[in-house]
């Protein structure tokens, strides 16, 4: 099998000198083209073909007037490149123009697009839970639970579990064409409105009420397929990069119906004679099924056979409007595995699902993590591309900035499961002045609605001075909303049902699957074969323990000591053999946390409807046969004549492919287990118990005979057995055991407890002793041929397969001492000329030149410059610090901005990136342009003193967290340069980490503990149970996104467990990212009082609030680090309010 489609779609770069040609093209305009001829004729030719061919023709101008037709599927990266600057040059500019541009020409051949208006009325989500102690994964709550759960359903016990109202009678409607904000504190049910809108919600809940998509219900489509859910969790493969996670989606989630249009847009146009720009017409084409972030919608050029030539495009489309260019061949990452950054994997996450052909999304605060900044140029694209093109969005937000808030046209404000208000943000104030309530100058809107209906903050806002205060709660809110002007209207439309026949035919999705079987299972095949080159080292080391335990056997079990003259020669044989299963079967002990690792992804994918569960599971179970065949063919090439069996060539092979059986059923056994774990706990636990029984069960520690009859059905179940059988026949059944005496059988000295070992012997013996022994057998199995025991070992591999696909396709949700705390030293952090670089591994090759990019290379370039165009936003600085030391010296030029910028070391971060990841790498590398290190930190120096309160601010990716980890002693690889000091003395890690505190980014804890245990244990000992108030402390963690605490509350948790600690210093990564408004106030707050007793802390903080910001600059010698994209550091003296 060749690399794999992914791999190849990821090599997004032209080979060797491509690059290396002019990129100054200019699109031809329509004006040039009536003026040459040439250009006329090239065009005229382009519109008499089908529409169907014509949506991947375009023609592009070159530097010297000169006109080419091309493919547009063919389009390389300089090409593409060209196309969007000459469509848009700056986002913020071109964007809406561009789109408007777009509209105009569809509008004006009468093409209706399709829109999608969501309602849903009397809206109401129920959960049933065990609350208190009861709530707890004890062994007693487990197997009470079972037990009521049991009896509950037969009608014999009443439910014990408590009822949990999450939505109460919620009713709206989300118009098309319209930016809706969802806004409302943590645990108020936006996540669970979003996943009922999408028809994600779990199975258990109890759901009341109606949804409609253009009036039809959820039951007459697919709404998974017809919306695109965006969670708040970013799951992925950290295996994969950037551009082969987008690759997976888009060839999964397919076209939808943007094809379609293209031809009939193209088809009208030709019947109307009316000639497009021509730079619109190729921009549309390259950017056919694209509907993401900064340009949202775009026609789609994918044809269903979803060529390498396509995904070429839209990922290379997709990359760039996100931003993620200069990462793009970078792995994901995960906990235990360096990857991309937190803002850079909520913009994937984003990317992922917007990239498919869905009309309606619903995105689920999709600005954690992105700085303010980022968020607002995502928020304006979508808002533009709803605006010009009648999408549908439904967006949740924790703190956006006012310019954030004020693109948005209609607001939803939920509190305690209720609605307080729907309708447009210009109405919003009016209300709650209409209840009494005022939002002050300077405090944001947004922050205010997530205020004002909390108890504990609604009187501040209280605006009737002359009437006495009192609580005004969801309900009173939800009531008096019914009666103001904006309420009335909205009840007014629900009351008129949505007319069916005014829905768009292509607005809603019939199809479960975006594309056929077939592709679906190519996709599939293709990632896990990848998936399976990157974990390549997993199986490189199984092979190389087989061979050393090869060689152990052969010296344990040597030919020259192995007779086959007696049964106890037998039993020795016996004992090789098993040794032999033993081994062969728990090699495949790997798949475990290979299994369990991808399965969050599986689920998230399997509910988006990316791919049936069977085209998941089918992929793993084919790719691992040559596994399989190559460590039994290295076992048995090296044992089977050095241990001495029978030297019949038949029966080398046939115990070749038994074990090759036995193989495959221990790998599908291992996939089973972990697709029921799904925990490494839970699986260890019942694995272990499995396998045990498995080898006590297998006919060779207890005999047939001596198995009770209670536990024979696992002797007939395991697997072990049969292929121990089946080797044992194949074995003594040769010609090298005839001499072998058939009195010797009556003695039954060897291996009593071995049934099948005895058995086996004896049916040899039964060729010679006739049938006084044939009738003392329980069972002949001498009789039985070797092929019905290889058919049951591959009934029971393809059995744990389908086990493992319906069980992972299966919907189910899954005395202490105190002490005193010690007295703390305030420290300071000095660190001076840091530098921290990484090794750049060569992960991809360069793609061989092909002959039509050999006459591309001719026809489109000329010279031999690279033009970087690098727009950012920052203070400025000389130009000279912008360049690369190689391109100082070299003939290249680069074309920066007017004024330079001081993210010097985020160029060079850009341009290592690209060079690395291009298939012009090593020419670099020969001119001395490039280097093997990618250098994150250069020269960072500054100071972080006791009480004071840092905050390090800077885009997403900009080197924070990689500072933080650093000064932290947190890296584990790379090469660290300079001095770090603790208060004048240099620094020591094992004594460090004993007085300094780290808050992740990656809220990480022990899912089966308490929220009092995650504390307590942070620091060695019990804390005083009264610093804990019920009845949270005593609330599960749980598993992140399935169980336990929201999100909100697993952040505040990640911050308790650092602040109950007496530490001395400090480090806090984005400490307010997942956090509200309120909350993110209330925990700086307490970050505030902890810096105020003398404690050193460090934060990385993104989009933060008046409040919030001002927390930083209340005391005077503030300081203030700024981290631009170099990682280099400011430091700034603040002497009062910054």
């Amino acid at each position: 099998m060749e690399s794999s489609e992914l791999h190849n779609v990821s090599d997004v770069h032209l080979s060797g000198s491509i690059l290396w040609r002019n990129m100054e093209m200019d699109i031809v305009s329509k004006s040039s083209r009536e003026e040459n001829d040439e250009a006329a004729l090239k065009w005229a030719a382009i519109e008499r073909i089908p529409s169907h061919h014509r949506t991947k023709s375009g023609v592009l101008a070159e530097e010297n007037s000169q006109q080419i037709d091309v493919g547009v599927e063919h389009l390389g990266p300089l090409e593409l490149k060209t196309i969007l600057d000459s469509n848009v040059k700056f986002a913020e500019e071109d964007n809406e123009k561009f789109l408007l541009k777009l509209r105009q020409r569809i509008d004006r051949v009468g093409i209706d697009l399709p829109t999608v208006e969501l309602r849903f009325e009397n809206l109401s989500v129920e959960a049933e839970a065990h609350v208190g102690s009861r709530a707890m994964p004890t062994l007693f709550n487990f197997c009470t639970n079972i037990v009521e759960d049991l009896l509950s359903r037969l009608h014999i016990l009443p439910n014990r579990k408590q009822p949990f109202p999450i939505l109460r009678d919620v009713s709206g409607i989300i118009k098309p064409g319209r930016m809706t904000l969802l806004l409302g504190p943590p645990s108020t049910g936006k996540t669970t409105l979003l996943l009922a809108l999408a028809g994600q919600l779990d199975s258990d809940l109890k759901v009341s009420g109606d949804i409609t998509y253009n009036g039809h219900g959820l039951n007459e489509f697919v709404p998974q397929k017809t919306s695109a859910y965006i969670g708040q969790h970013d799951v992925h493969l950290g295996e994969l990069t950037l551009r082969e996670t987008l690759s997976f989606s888009a060839r999964c989630q397919g076209v939808g119906p943007r094809h379609d249009m293209l031809e009939e847009l193209l088809r009208r146009e030709k019947e109307s004679n009316i000639k497009s720009d021509l730079d619109n017409d190729n921009f549309t084409k390259v950017k056919t099924t694209f509907f993401i972030i900064f340009y949202i919608f775009k026609f789609f050029i994918l044809h269903k056979s979803h060529n390498k030539g396509d995904l070429f495009g839209i990922i290379t489309v997709t990359l760039f409007i996100l931003g993620l260019e200069v990462c793009a061949d970078t792995l994901v990452g995960n906990e235990m595995l360096r990857g991309i950054s937190g803002g850079q994997k909520k913009r994937l996450t984003t990317g992922e699902m917007m990239i498919g052909g869905s009309n309606v999304f619903l995105m689920d605060e999709i600005s954690t993590g992105l700085d303010s900044s980022t968020t607002f140029q995502i928020v304006r694209s979508i808002m533009h591309s709803i605006h010009v093109l009648q999408g549908t969005a439904v967006i949740s937000l924790l703190q956006p900035a006012p310019e954030t808030y004020d693109l948005f046209d209609d607001i939803i404000l939920l509190s305690d499961g209720q609605i307080v208000y729907q309708g447009p943000r210009e109405h919003v104030l009016e209300f709650f002045e209409y209840m009494g309530f005022k939002c002050p100058e300077r405090k944001g809107v947004a922050d205010f609605l997530q205020e004002v209906t909390s108890k504990k903050d609604q009187e501040q806002y209280w605006a009737e001075r002359d009437e006495p205060y009192s609580f005004v709660s969801a309900k009173k809110f939800a009531e008096a909303f019914q009666s103001f002007h904006v309420g009335m209207k909205l009840g007014d439309e629900l009351a008129v049902p949505f007319d069916k026949s005014r829905s768009h035919p292509a607005a809603l999705s019939t199809k479960k699957y975006g594309i056929s079987k077939v592709e679906v299972f190519k996709a599939c095949m293709s990632r896990e074969f990848l998936l399976m080159r990157r974990n390549s080292f997993v199986y490189a080391f199984a092979m190389t323990k087989l061979i050393f335990m090869a060689l152990l056997a052969m010296t344990v079990f040597l030919r020259t000591k192995m007779h086959k003259d007696t049964i106890s020669d037998g039993g020795i044989v016996m004992g090789a053999i098993y040794f032999t299963l033993m081994l062969n079967m728990f090699n495949g002990m790997s798949e475990i946390p290979l299994t369990i690792m991808k399965l969050p992804v599986f689920y998230k994918q399997r509910d988006l409807r990316f791919f049936p569960s069977w085209a998941y599971a089918l992929p793993t179970l084919i790719l691992k046969i040559p596994v399989s065949l190559l460590e039994s063919a290295l076992w048995v090439s090296l044992t089977y004549y050095v241990i001495g069996f029978d030297p019949n060539a038949g029966r080398f092979f046939k115990q070749y492919v038994l074990l090759v059986c036995l193989s495959q059923t221990a790998l599908g056994l291992f996939r089973l287990m972990g697709s029921v774990g799904r925990i490494m706990i839970i699986t260890n636990t019942f694995g272990s118990f499995a396998i045990l029984v498995i080898l006590l069960f297998g006919g060779f520690v207890i005999s047939h005979d001596d198995i009770p009859k209670w536990w024979i059905w696992s002797y007939w179940l395991s697997p072990l057995m049969y292929g121990q059988n089946a080797i044992a026949v194949n074995e003594f059944l040769g010609k090298s055991w005839r001499k072998v005496s058939p009195t010797c059988v009556f003695f039954k000295i060897f291996l009593a407890e071995s049934f099948w070992s005895n058995r086996a012997i004896r049916c040899l013996s039964l060729e010679i002793s006739g049938d006084f022994y044939r009738s003392t057998l329980v069972l002949d199995w001498s009789r039985i041929p070797y092929w019905i025991h290889v058919s049951i070992q591959y009934l029971i591999c393809l059995g744990s397969c389908l086990s493992s696909i319906s069980y992972i396709n299966y919907d189910a949700e899954s005395k202490r001492k105190t002490g005193l705390l010690l007295p703390f030293e305030p420290l300071a952090i000095t660190f001076d000329d840091i530098r921290y670089s990484v090794d750049m591994p060569k992960v991809f090759s360069a793609p061989k030149m092909t002959k039509e990019k050999e006459q591309l290379k001719g026809a489109h370039f000329k010279t031999t410059e690279i033009l970087l165009n690098i727009t950012c936003y920052c203070t400025f600085v000389s130009s000279s610090q912008l360049l690369p030391t190689g391109l100082v010296k070299s003939k290249m030029r680069i074309k920066l901005p007017l004024k330079s910028i001081t993210f010097c070391l985020f160029l060079n971060l850009i341009y290592l990136h690209m060079l690395r990841s291009s298939c012009f790498f090593q020419e670099m590398k020969a001119q001395g342009l490039a280097e093997d290190r990618l250098e994150l930190l250069k020269g960072v120096s500054g100071a972080f003193r006791p009480a004071v309160l840092t905050a390090l601010m800077g885009v997403s990716g900009a080197g924070k967290t990689t500072l933080m980890d650093v000064l932290a002693g947190r890296k584990t690889g790379g090469y660290i340069e300079g001095t770090i000091r603790i208060s004048g003395y240099p620094k020591k890690q094992e004594t460090f980490a004993r007085i300094a505190g780290y808050c992740e980014q990656n809220d990480i804890h022990s899912p089966h503990v308490n929220v009092y245990e995650s504390c307590c244990t942070r620091h060695g000992f019990g804390c005083q149970k009264k610093w804990m108030l019920p009845p949270e402390r005593e609330a599960l963690v749980g598993m992140p996104g399935v169980s336990g605490l929201s999100t909100e509350q697993r952040k505040r948790l990640t911050i308790a467990v650092e602040l109950v600690a007496n530490l001395s210093i400090k480090f806090m990564d984005e400490p307010t990212s997942g956090l509200d408004a309120r909350a993110a106030a209330i925990v700086m707050r307490t970050v505030r009082n902890t810096v105020n007793t003398g404690r050193t802390v460090v934060c990385t903080i993104h989009q933060p609030s008046i409040d919030i910001f001002d927390s930083f600059d209340e005391v005077i010698d503030r300081f203030i680090v700024q981290c631009d994209a170099t990682a280099e550091v400011k430091i700034r003296t603040e002497l009062g309010v910054a």
